[in-house]
């Protein structure tokens, strides 16, 4: 009974969605406009009922006809309308209207806002389940020249138009309240999201802050909680440090993926790359213009030491970026798994580097106990694809020999299997490997690296010493306890 007394109470915490209409509702100088798209007019719909509207509500619409989209927003060069593009427009004019009709004269302390949707629901055949795009544009303090906007993209999981519409709305209505009441909480924010919504009726697998009162928020970080709030199940950032949506970076592109721990890149993740990139676009059937190469960090490789360390996690992704490198953050710890999320939206060349000891734990059945179809199942669909593993060779400790496809040791059981897949050319090796830097591991860079020991800067891409050395990347946490105890 105690345990039933407390989900209820924590549920009743949760203030409803009629609660959070009327208190946005009964605010006096949050006013703004509704745009959606594709969806009905469901958020709009929730302040409209909880009352006192007109003092929010300066402007409810949806353009449905496409041509009619189109004199408004302008037209998009690609023909879609869900969009990330579409809905910048939506955003941008609906906000521009509101600050040209508006007299800051009458209205001192307004803070305006411009919420917008594109969204495509369910189909017919009901084989694509729907996604969309949501955001706000907002201001805190009615003088704010340059506006606070958060982005992001939903993928439906339900099965009814009416359903997913509902969700929308609900959604639409946390986020609202959420821009001007949780906009200091971001990380929490994110949860809020899903108040009054059951996780398995949508995905979240992609939002971005900007902003001034968002200037110290780093979008990676934001990407990564997603991931461990259970909101999806990959999320990507580029360069520059900001989110971009998977399916879109993506479709229909030649995927090269390195998975690892990258922690921190050394000149073998390098070499892994460069030399399994250069045989990849020899292939024929590669278009290097439309090939997307991907650094990939699992969740349980972030967890490796316990609980994920978000500063831990922020110094990898720090190194990766400055290399220039898109990063993936992904639930998928086996690789079969990977691959079935690069072919929903790819049906070109995709390709995996890895080192022996991936190779081999690949054909380890522990790992597919929970397949009914077992090892066989999950390697199906593994390599049932236009896919190639490129091998990188391991020099063994023990004996001094070079490791690759050839002399690798599989269990007995699956030495079979594993002479089918390397003779039909599905494990390629990678030849032109550099013999001098195949004693450098990740670990014991690292090992230096808290130690203060000397010697590991030879052992990482040029720059990267620097980096790690200015930013005082992976010691940060040990700098902070050290001075922690000094104060003791």
């Amino acid at each position: 009974m105690a345990s039933v007394l407390k989900r209820d109470s924590t549920f009743e915490n949760i203030p409803s969605i009629k609660a959070k209409t009327l208190r946005i509702n009964l605010n006096p100088d949050i006013y703004g406009t509704f745009a959606e798209i594709g969806a009905g007019q469901e958020t709009a719909r929730h302040f409209f009922r909880s009352g006192g509207a007109s003092g929010t509500i300066a402007k409810a619409m949806s353009a449905y006809d496409k041509d009619f989209s189109d004199a408004i927003y302008g037209i998009e060069t690609d023909g879609r309308y869900v969009t990330q593009s579409r809905l910048k427009k939506m955003l941008s004019h609906e906000m521009t209207l509101m600050e040209e009709r508006i007299s800051r004269e009458t209205h001192p302390d307004r803070l305006f806002f411009s919420y917008a949707n594109t969204v495509a629901t369910i189909d017919f055949s009901k084989r694509y389940k729907g996604h969309g795009w949501v955001g706000i544009r907002f201001q805190l303090d009615p003088t704010q020249k340059e506006l606070d906007e958060i982005i992001l993209h939903i993928r439906f999981k339900q099965n009814e138009a009416r359903l997913q519409q509902e969700t929308l709305g609900i959604l639409g209505v946390n986020l609202i309240y959420g821009a001007f009441y949780k906009y200091h909480k971001p990380k929490k924010m994110l949860k809020y999201l899903y108040d009054h919504i059951d996780k398995d009726t949508v995905e979240i697998d992609m939002v971005n802050f900007s902003g001034p009162n968002f200037k110290d928020v780093d979008n990676r970080l934001m990407s990564l909680q997603l991931i461990r709030n259970d909101m999806t199940d990959a999320v990507m950032f580029g360069p520059d440090g900001n989110n971009f949506l998977p399916a879109a970076a993506l479709y229909k592109k030649n995927i090269l993926a390195l998975r690892g721990s990258f922690r921190p890149v050394t000149k073998v993740n390098m070499d892994m790359f460069h030399k399994s990139y250069d045989i990849f676009i020899r292939d024929p059937a590669v278009n290097q213009e439309s090939t997307m190469v991907i650094f990939e960090i699992t969740l349980s490789n972030l967890k490796a030491s316990g609980e994920i360390d978000e500063q831990d996690f922020m110094d990898r992704a720090e190194l990766l970026c400055a290399l220039g490198h898109n990063v993936m953050i992904s639930k998928f710890q086996e690789y079969y798994k990977l691959v079935e999320y690069f072919n929903r939206y790819t049906k070109a060349k995709i390709g995996l580097t890895m080192g022996v000891n991936n190779l081999v734990d690949i054909f380890d059945e522990k790992y597919y106990r929970h397949l009914s179809g077992g090892i066989l199942e999950a390697f199906g669909k593994l390599f049932f694809k236009d896919l190639q593993v490129y091998l990188y060779p391991m020099k063994n400790a023990e004996t001094g020999q070079i490791m690759t496809s050839n002399n690798i040791k599989v269990h007995p059981r699956m030495k079979e299997l594993y002479k089918f897949f390397k003779y039909n050319g599905k494990v390629m090796d990678i030849i032109d490997y550099d013999p001098e830097i195949m004693h450098i591991f990740s670990r014991d860079v690292l090992k230096k690296i808290i130690n203060g020991d000397e010697g590991w800067e030879d052992m990482l891409p040029k720059g990267i010493p620097e980096i790690i050395k200015e930013e005082k990347l992976f010691t940060r946490k040990l700098l902070k306890s050290e001075d922690e105890d000094k104060v003791k």
